[in-house]
């Protein structure tokens, strides 16, 4: 039974086939341009042709890749909307680690916190407020 679902979750699915070329410029990035297929591997004309953009950018912890659509019909508009596009994904992509960030700060155990374990000022003269500990 076992075997049987894993073979369903790794079935590839017939109808959803496309075939892949890569484009680069070997400088900036990378266009993938995926042309939808039948099971026999000829142009399907009722999907349209999708492509994407890769490119990196360079962070403090190295190399980041950045994929992204590109909501075109042809490979010259591919290469003409590529550096818009890019732009575009590359924001949405800082904006996306600052807020992980930000969410990663708030989850911060202090000392004196609810469910902390670590005891703390209490409340009262002289303490720090309801529960005590540090307020971020």
């Amino acid at each position: 039974m076992q075997d049987q679902s894993m073979r369903e979750q790794l079935s590839m699915d017939r109808d959803s086939l496309y075939q892949e070329e890569t484009f680069t410029d070997h400088r900036v990035g990378t266009i993938q341009r995926l042309t939808p297929v039948t099971p026999d591997g000829e142009f399907d004309a009722g999907r349209k042709v999708r492509f994407f953009g890769q490119t990196q950018v360079m962070s403090p912890a190295g190399a980041l890749p950045i994929n992204f659509e590109l909501e075109v019909d042809s490979l010259a508009a591919a290469v003409d909307g590529f550096a818009e596009a890019a732009e575009s994904a590359v924001e949405e992509t800082i904006e996306k680690i600052k807020r992980l960030q930000r969410e990663a700060q708030s989850s911060i155990m202090v000392p004196g916190q609810e469910g902390g374990g670590f005891g703390g000022m209490g409340g009262g003269p002289g303490g720090m407020g309801p529960g005590g500990g540090i307020k971020l």
